[in-house]
Order: C-alpha cells, then structure tokens, then sequence
C-alpha cells in the first residue's frame, strides 16, 4: 500500500491544492517500508490527482481539501483521510497502526479567490 501525505517541512499541510508537496510512505506487513518527498510543482487540483495517481497512491492523508479535489481523487481511485496535522511520519504511522486522530471539519471552503480551511 502507498500512502501520500500534503507537507511542508516534514508537516501535515492544511490545504491540498496548494501543498508544495506530498511525503510517499510504502507500507507492507502493517509497517513502513521506504518513504520519500514527492514535488507538487506548480499543479492544480486535478493534475495533483493525477500526479499521485501515477505514483500508485491508495490513500491520501491531508488537512484541508475541497469537494473538486475529493472527486478528482476519488474518480482516481485514491481514499481521502482529512483533517490530520502533525508530523507526517508520525501522522502515517498513525494511520497504519489504525489510531489516527483527525478533525471532523477538513472540509475547505473557498470564498472570492481566498479559502479557509477546516
């Protein structure tokens, strides 16, 4: 299994879209394996599903995210886990281990070009 998680300095980024980039953890035997940074570039919502999608992500792990983006991901097959903050190897450790503690509203809401999220 292949998990992504939004980051900036080794922290849970708080929204998607604008994540510089994304922390790739390998899991095999309920453990991680191997882990690496990914680049977002300078992509948008549906190239970002597409980019993790190439990268045989099954999970992504992020703050904040939009409704747009949940459907790219989802029509891209990845699942969506919001509302996470933290460390990202702790916060994929987590996931794994099934204790994972996320806020209920990760949901993004845009407003004339500015966004809030959670």
């Amino acid at each position: 299994m292949k998990i992504a998680v939004t980051c900036e300095n080794n922290q849970v980024f708080q929204h998607f879209g604008h994540t510089p980039e994304f922390a790739i953890f390998e899991v095999a035997d309920g453990k991680i394996v191997s882990e690496k940074m990914l680049s977002s570039g300078d992509s948008g919502h549906g190239a970002l599903a597409t980019l993790l999608a190439l990268e045989q992500i099954e999970t992504l792990i992020c703050g904040g995210i939009g409704g747009g983006a949940i459907k790219a991901l989802d029509n891209a097959g990845i699942k969506v886990v919001g509302g996470a903050s933290g460390d990202v190897r702790d916060v994929a450790e987590a996931f794994v281990a099934g204790t994972l503690q996320v806020r209920a509203d990760f949901h993004c809401k845009h407003h004339h070009g500015e966004h809030t999220c959670g």
